[in-house]
């Protein structure tokens, strides 16, 4: 056992040197991969808003004003939350507003009948909320020095609450094929998931789970090699982003840490 302990402990110090070097730059990072799919979508919104305004009037039957309304309000409202988000301005109303992107999507696509699409919107919505924790431990650093009256607790559920929505993400990407290396795959993502969720040696572990993503979605979403012409294309584009923006989550629980309800914090007080 002593072996394993070793390697894990030179893991640690190499992840924690990573995070060290990165600390100006990562959550920049982890915002600009977080809102990558709401990006790509309010553009999307921008350049082929015939085609979504016409598919909404065939899909509801609701008319050109109200189908028009819907992708002026996904237009909006993605591009002006990422542009606040990014920007650091009022990220609450920003992730507010997001999210009501995504809860209106699901409904107006039919999202909520279709269990992989969901998970991954709620894995989405994980995402937010780290956002929202980043957010407040922001706001107070700003009264560094100040005494303080305990520990945060809103962030504190705010990250407990993100974890567990982000492990939707990766139960979208098993495969049970009957193969040594998707085998593989799917235990060592699984086992790495599950630390991120229940917050056990969390930044490695959700470190290394932005490696394995990272390789799996540029393996398995390269959109761009697919012809614009081909409906697959969207497709992946759609499943590229949505992942990059959950590998975006990820990241920031690496520079937040797992927050108070976690393994390794309670470790602290054994």
């Amino acid at each position: 056992m002593q072996i394993p302990n070793e390697y894990v402990s030179t893991a640690e110090d190499v992840a924690d040197q990573v995070i060290r070097k990165g600390k100006n730059v990562l959550p920049t990072v982890a915002r600009l991969c977080l809102i990558s799919t709401f990006l790509e979508d309010g553009l999307r919104m921008w350049f082929q808003w015939s085609e979504q305004r016409d598919y909404m009037d065939m899909s509801w039957g609701c008319g050109k004003f109200l189908a028009t309304m819907f992708v002026i309000v996904n237009l909006f409202g993605q591009l002006g939350g990422c542009v606040m988000v990014l920007g650091r301005l009022k990220v609450d109303i920003a992730c507010g507003v997001l999210f009501f992107i995504v809860v209106l999507q699901t409904f107006a696509y039919s999202i909520l009948w279709d269990v992989q699409f969901l998970l991954r919107n709620l894995a989405l919505i994980g995402a937010l909320l780290l956002v929202l924790a980043e957010a407040r431990a922001e706001g107070r650093s700003l009264f560094a020095g100040v005494p303080s009256l305990g520990e945060n607790k809103p962030k504190t559920y705010l990250q407990l609450a993100g974890r567990i929505l982000l492990a939707f993400m990766f139960i979208t990407l098993l495969r049970f094929e009957i193969s040594f290396l998707q085998i593989i795959q799917d235990l060592l993502g699984s086992i790495l998931m599950i630390l991120v969720t229940v917050g056990y040696r969390t930044k490695l572990s959700a470190l290394m789970l932005v490696l394995v993503l990272t390789v799996l979605n540029l393996y398995h979403n390269a959109w761009w090699a697919v012809p614009s012409y081909k409906p697959l294309r969207d497709f992946l584009k759609y499943d590229f982003f949505q992942t990059l923006s959950v590998i975006g989550g990820l990241l920031m629980i690496v520079y937040l840490g797992p927050g108070g309800v976690s393994m390794d914090e309670h470790k602290k007080k054994w």
